[in-house]
């Protein structure tokens, strides 16, 4: 079926600008960011969400459209929640400058030259435009120009910002007649499970599990930590100045990471006859995290959903659907009796108090997203599940990677043939 959306794709571009005015860009993006924070102060005072883009579309010097634009943004960000940071700050207020957000034709134009370049024009403020050519990869200007004078690609908004100190143009374009398979006319389903230091995938079919597998990226969470405690000790010493700086490096990294996951979880399902993804639907999560003010902060701010759009708009280029499902009891309950308890899990270990099934409870939790991807939907029953796969593991030594099994979680022998593929493992995603 069609993706009535249709797909986009992003393309990145570097801006030649060809007039005295990159200042009016620079301060259009502070100006942003200055809308951006004051949705922001609204939404947490209690104002009507309807009224805040008019009131600030008079006020802001910025063109209507793009006030709009970064309003919604800012609204759509506030419709999780985030708990105020260690230093009094509301959640979600930017520092330095952000994305003047715009649509084609209406803050922001592109047109071919007589030189087979790309010109742009961005409206900074009313009546006021910023100039130039666009520089990047041949790729993506042979993409954008394709979109400028074809039919299945057509140009749609963009994003201008600074990155390291430049100026940045990303274009999003549009192709509404890719197609993506229906979710009812797939022969396996990949449950997923996204965690916080990697992520586990089951391929479950009418014949049962075929096959498994763990990708494990703690860096992540390293990561996170290290900047925060950077930015902390900036913070402490009065290096505001440095602050941007470490928030757009690890901003940079993760989102460097979760595209090589996303695109290996795609990779993974493909090979699997008419795959549909299916996570757990985590946007109600952050309203129900309490557990004090380090793990809270930690959990906040990992990249469920980022993980999970990133792999989304990944398998449509594929034309694999994904679907969500309610992420109840996945974690608890057991996969061979379907037995729910929620003090059976031990970090990596799942043991069911009731048939005494072990198993890595991360694999688990995704054969549970997987039957429930299933039951809402798919038009088949769910098979029965008589064994599991050992779970293996790749860990990434000096030497290289080494494939070797993790400690016994299964209670249950696996039977089934071992050239069908059936053993799990985890693996380390490269750079």
């Amino acid at each position: 079926m069609n993706n009535p959306q249709g797909l986009v794709k992003t393309l990145d571009f570097q801006l030649d600008i060809q007039s005295d005015n990159e200042g009016l860009l620079y301060d259009a993006t502070l100006e942003a960011r200055r809308v951006y924070n004051e949705t922001i102060r609204f939404a947490k005072d209690g104002v009507d969400w309807n009224s805040i883009s008019p009131r600030l579309e008079d006020d802001a010097d910025l063109v209507k459209n793009t006030t709009q634009r970064i309003v919604a943004k800012a609204l759509g960000a506030m419709e999780n929640y985030y708990e105020y940071d260690d230093f009094g700050k509301p959640s979600h207020t930017k520092d330095g400058t952000y994305p003047l957000r715009a649509n084609y034709e209406e803050g922001y134009n592109l047109s071919l030259t007589d030189d087979g370049d790309v010109a742009f024009r961005i409206s900074a403020a009313p009546y006021k435009h910023v100039k130039g050519v666009l520089e990047g990869s041949d790729a993506h200007l042979d993409l954008l120009k394709t979109a400028l004078t074809g039919d299945e690609w057509k140009v749609s908004t963009s994003e201008t910002l600074w990155r390291d100190g430049e100026p940045e143009l990303h274009v999003n374009i549009r192709n509404t007649k890719q197609t993506v398979r229906d979710k009812q006319d797939s022969r396996t389903v990949v449950g997923v499970d996204v965690n916080e230091d990697n992520v586990a995938l089951t391929a479950l079919s009418t014949d049962g599990v075929e096959d498994t597998l763990v990708i494990d990226f703690p860096e992540i969470k390293f990561e996170r930590h290290r900047y925060f405690t950077m930015r902390k000790r900036v913070q402490n010493a009065g290096k505001d100045s440095m602050h941007d700086t470490l928030e757009g490096r690890e901003e940079r990294f993760v989102r460097d990471r979760l595209h090589k996951v996303s695109r290996h979880i795609v990779e993974w399902s493909q090979q699997f006859e008419r795959s549909c993804i299916v996570f757990e639907d985590l946007k109600e999560m952050r309203d129900s995290i309490d557990y004090g003010t380090r793990m809270n902060r930690r959990l906040h701010h990992l990249p469920f959903r980022a993980l999970q759009f990133y792999t989304s708009y990944k398998a449509s280029f594929e034309g694999i659907p994904t679907g969500w499902i309610n992420p109840e009891y996945t974690s608890q309950r057991c996969p061979m009796c379907g037995h729910t308890e929620r003090a059976n899990r031990n970090k990596k270990r799942f043991k069911c108090k009731d048939c005494e099934h072990q198993d890595h409870s991360d694999r688990g939790a995704s054969v549970n997203i997987a039957v429930k991807g299933i039951e809402k939907h798919q038009d088949w029953n769910v098979p029965a599940l008589n064994s599991l796969p050992q779970v293996r593991k790749v860990r990434r030594q000096a030497s290289g990677a080494v494939d070797a099994p993790t400690a016994t979680h299964s209670s249950v022998r696996d039977d089934r043939d071992p050239s069908r593929g059936m053993a799990s493992r985890t693996v380390g995603v490269s750079d």
